[in-house]
């Protein structure tokens, strides 16, 4: 198991998992992945490109685990691939889904005057995270629209994410969401003096293509 791999206890009930694996760009790499998570009966949901090059990928999965399985299983049948690892597994809300970048940009066109916050609500599919904040930034930034999961941030909190006028990642102390534990943040600017800011519960940590992503979408908000 890899050394920052999390993974989260049997369910019981079976769950929805969110799965990060990064694996050689050759013919047949992904098909091996889902042939492994098969032999578990888990089923793949969707399946996503986060990023490419060098000759190795990294693809988020959503499986659907069936009662009485460890997540972990889905982990050591992966790596049991050779040059396959799971970077990170972790609960993902079920019927949250994956969302493309094309799918969120067409709904933001149909409804330019709301296109932030279409952006913030496509947020969670588009990047696989657990919520999104948009931000009126200036000298006391406020929310002014939030998803379902999104934390409700102290002034003191909302400051703690200083600068929001440029796309970053946002280092925070494990303990900036009360409850919640470690959590990753990534945030671009959009029209209008506002920000976009995204949140994973723990990880994984966003990569340089999410980040040029996010700042995309957000630049070509109206």
């Amino acid at each position: 198991m890899g050394r920052n791999t999390l993974v989260t206890p049997v369910c019981d009930d079976g769950a929805v998992f969110l799965m990060r694996v990064a694996l050689p760009d050759r013919p047949g790499s992904l098909g091996a992945v889902a042939t492994a998570i098969g032999t578990l009966g888990a089923d793949i949901s969707a399946v996503s490109i986060v990023q490419r090059g060098e000759g190795s990928a990294v693809d988020d999965f959503i499986v659907d685990l069936p009662p009485g399985r460890f997540p972990d299983g889905l982990v050591s049948a992966c790596h049991s691939i050779d040059g396959v690892r799971v970077e990170w597994i972790s609960r993902y809300p079920e019927g949250a889904g994956l969302e493309t970048d094309l799918e969120a940009l067409e709904r933001m066109l149909a409804d330019p005057d709301n296109a932030a916050e279409t952006l913030t609500s496509a947020a969670p599919g588009v990047f696989h995270t657990h919520w999104a904040l948009l931000i009126e930034r200036g000298s006391e930034p406020r929310i002014t629209f939030s998803t379902t999961l999104a934390p409700d941030l102290s002034a003191a909190e909302l400051a703690a994410l200083a600068p929001l006028d440029e796309p970053r990642r946002v280092q925070v102390s494990p303990t900036f969401v009360a409850k919640w534990g470690e959590t990753v943040i990534a945030l671009a600017p959009v029209r209008n003096a506002r920000t976009v800011v995204v949140g994973r519960q723990g990880g994984p940590a966003f990569l340089d293509s999410e980040l040029a992503r996010l700042k995309h979408l957000a630049g070509l908000v109206p």
